[in-house]
């Protein structure tokens, strides 16, 4: 099994290129069920979850061209599959988000339930039930939700009541197709979201209100082809200006949105972090002694759950104490006993962490436990003494396109093994 081998202590410097965002790339290509014509997409993330969806889409009939350097072309005139096993399903959660649009177009979806997953219980009831107000007929079977809508979907009118970024996109999907209006209220205002929604007006669909609590969809007869770029990832932006912070470096991220990481950007200049911002550039200059600030997870624009974890890896070499509290997830602190073994001081209390600052880390054996636990154990290892192996880093395959790569060029002392330790 991979496993990365970190020696660190490293400064590291110079630019790193962001790539597109998986959670904007996966939508997008499911949407592409929602037309019979071809949709052509741009800076596709070369991402294990990218992968799978595209070998779901694949099973289901849709035609898949991988065209080489994130250029995909996706036709789906020939889907007679409406079936998402299991097998895909439980390596990745965005797999039901194929519902929407199948029930939409078809009128018939079945999609293994897909459960709870390390970070938390992820149920997709809100889904069901907004479909269940569209007119979907929906039950449970064997471990299947099997939905049918023999007449179509009809529009109404579906209150959240959760901001659920998945149950957003699948509803809104739905609804392009519905007849008549549908009006979903608390819904999410992730850039994915407004992502999606500028990609199926640009395939003739009528959405208006995204990035605000309200979204309202104007059903269509049919979509048609378009292409779509996918828009830079946040989250692998918001990792990078950490790993500058957290050694003490001079990390620029190009090609990136700003705007997107607002509240990353706050917290880094709190910390006594310089910070400078362009149009498409974010340049962090590292400047110790850290001071500590204090987190809270939200909802988008709020800071970002998936930042939890190297927020705290930064706050573990800070001066001072820290609170971080995780108000989306249930169970997103199995990276504290990694970094607890590096010599950091993190308490945890129920959804809430406390990190004393420590002068330094030290280098050690490190088991991954998910996608932004393994990017926290990365950013912890670059600035540690002495070496670190990271286990089960398959996980970062999920979200961090060329990781060992970008870290290389920023001067990193960082390899990539295969095979079992030696």
């Amino acid at each position: 099994m991979d496993r990365l081998i970190i020696r660190g202590g490293k400064p590291l410097r110079g630019k790193v290129k962001i790539s597109g965002a998986k959670n904007a790339a996966l939508p997008s290509l499911v949407a592409s069920i929602l037309t019979s014509e071809p949709i052509h997409f741009s800076r596709v993330p070369n991402l294990r979850d990218v992968h799978t969806v595209c070998t779901l889409l694949s099973n289901l009939g849709v035609r898949v061209k991988n065209r080489g350097r994130g250029n995909y072309e996706l036709e789906s005139s020939q889907v007679q599959n409406y079936e998402a096993p299991y097998d895909l399903v439980k390596t990745m959660r965005a797999s039901c988000l194929v519902m929407g649009p199948l029930l939409t177009r078809f009128g018939k979806a079945k999609v293994s339930y897909p459960g709870g997953c390390a970070i938390g219980e992820r149920p997709i009831n809100l889904h069901i039930k907004g479909f269940e107000l569209m007119g979907a007929k929906v039950k449970l079977h064997r471990g299947y939700v099997v939905a049918t809508a023999k007449n179509g979907l009809r529009g109404n009118s579906i209150y959240l009541d959760l901001p659920t970024v998945t149950g957003t996109q699948n509803l809104m999907m739905a609804a392009t197709l519905a007849k008549g209006e549908t009006i979903i209220e608390n819904v999410a205002r992730e850039p994915e979201v407004c992502s999606l929604a500028r990609m199926l007006n640009d395939m003739g669909a009528k959405i208006a209100g995204a990035g605000t609590d309200v979204v309202t969809i104007q059903g269509v007869p049919k979509l048609h082809g378009t292409r779509c770029k996918i828009i830079p990832d946040r989250i692998e932006t918001g990792t990078y200006m950490v790993a500058g912070a957290i050694t003490g470096g001079d990390v620029e991220v190009v090609q990136c949105d700003p705007e997107t990481v607002d509240s990353v950007v706050a917290k880094l200049r709190e910390t006594g972090c310089k910070v400078q911002v362009r149009k498409s550039s974010i340049r962090v200059k590292g400047n110790a002694p850290l001071r500590s600030v204090d987190i809270s997870t939200a909802p988008y624009p709020g800071f970002p759950t998936d930042m939890q974890a190297q927020i705290m890896a930064l706050m573990t070499l800070s001066d001072g104490v820290s609170v971080i509290n995780e108000t989306v997830f249930e169970n997103r602190f199995m990276h504290v006993a990694e970094l607890n073994r590096m010599g950091a001081t993190v308490h945890v209390q129920g959804s809430s962490a406390t990190v004393k600052g420590v002068p330094k880390l030290s280098g050690a054996p490190l088991t991954a436990t998910d996608l932004r636990a393994s990017a926290s154990l990365v950013l912890a290892a670059l600035a540690a003494d002495g070496e670190s192996v990271v286990h089960r880093v398959y996980h970062l395959n999920r979200g961090y396109e060329s990781l060992v790569d970008k870290l290389t060029a920023l001067g990193a002392d960082i390899e990539r093994v295969s095979g079992p330790p030696v």
